[in-house]
């Protein structure tokens, strides 16, 4: 299944988050609609949405308005991450296209955030299911908490793996899971098909991210929509790295060390260098295959349906992507 056979699943039910998207981001201040629109129509995978929508119909069940509003609530948190991330690393390219803070500034795009994490939780009080806010307000705490951690671990080359993996559940990891639990919910499964498709969607988000990682050394910047080597040049020892440091020769190491502590892309060429022949990249690439697999496993115990099918071919998807 390709990824427009896995968003055809849902076809019906995609467009009527859309248009539930484009309704709530109406506002009586025209920027907040202009940096809202703009960031929300740039081009993104909503894979997030589309989890939330597959996860819904998983049990059978119909899809309703109820879950339209957690697909778009879904979809305004990480957008809102996004705008914030934006500015806290100084980005000045997304998807392809200017970043809201290069187009109207710091200020702007923080509030605008803001006003996105505002609307989420209006619409979650009107879908009316504790269970699902208080899901997602633990889920929007954690997010900040991973950013923070992150923030903390800049130009610092004596992060572990295991920070790293934690930094990476927290910042991108928790918002999949909270996508396919709170969808879970909403649609009354058991308790054990929750914490099944609520794994599935940590799973999957680790190995989305351990992804990203790898293409920020090994991608195409057109394809990616983002400049190469961003991750080094604002200092962040991500696992590629990581790995490197622990696995090439020691002058190699020293000299990752040392771009880390100092950022900038002066010595990307020689980096890049270093983590393909130390297997730095394989290495990523085989433990984001392993949260696949593990991701994968989650769907046994649900009945065969074009639900379960797309969610294992998304779940592919993820280890197979160039961008």
């Amino acid at each position: 299944m390709d990824q427009n056979a896995i968003f055809a699943v849902v076809a019906d039910d995609f467009a009527a988050v859309n248009r539930t998207i484009l309704a709530q981001l109406e506002s009586r201040v025209p920027l907040v609609e202009k940096i809202a629109d703009y960031i929300i129509s740039s081009g993104g995978k909503r894979l997030r949405p589309l989890l939330t929508l597959l996860s819904s119909g998983i049990s059978g069940g119909a899809i309703d308005q109820r879950h339209h509003k957690l697909a778009t609530v879904i979809e305004f948190l990480h957008t809102a991450t996004l705008l914030h991330d934006d500015v806290v690393d100084t980005s000045d390219m997304r998807r392809g296209k200017p970043t809201a803070n290069a187009n109207w500034g710091n200020a702007p795009s923080v509030l605008v955030g803001d006003f996105l994490y505002a609307r989420a939780f209006e619409l979650l009080v009107e879908i009316g299911e504790m269970s699902v806010m208080n899901r997602l307000a633990i889920a929007t705490r954690t997010l900040a908490e991973g950013e923070v951690m992150q923030l903390m671990n800049v130009r610092n080359p004596n992060v572990s793996e295991a920070q790293y993996m934690d930094v990476i559940k927290g910042k991108t990891a928790i918002l999949f899971q909270a996508a396919s639990e709170t969808a879970a919910l909403l649609s009354g499964l058991s308790a054990d098909e929750c914490d099944r498709l609520a794994t599935y969607g940590l799973k999957l988000g680790l190995a989305f991210q351990l992804i990203d990682d790898v293409l920020d050394y090994d991608g195409d910047a057109a394809k990616l929509g983002k400049n190469i080597g961003d991750d080094l040049a604002e200092g962040k020892p991500t696992l590629p790295l990581i790995r490197a440091m622990q696995t090439a020769p020691e002058a190699d190491a020293q000299l990752i060390r040392r771009a880390i502590r100092k950022g900038g892309l002066d010595d990307m060429g020689a980096i890049l260098d270093i983590v393909h022949s130390c297997g730095a990249i394989d290495y990523v690439k085989t433990q984001a295959r392993q949260q696949v697999e593990q991701a994968l496993a989650q769907l046994d115990g649900f009945a065969d349906s074009p639900y379960k099918t797309a969610l294992a071919s998304l779940a592919e998807l993820a280890v197979a992507r160039d961008n």
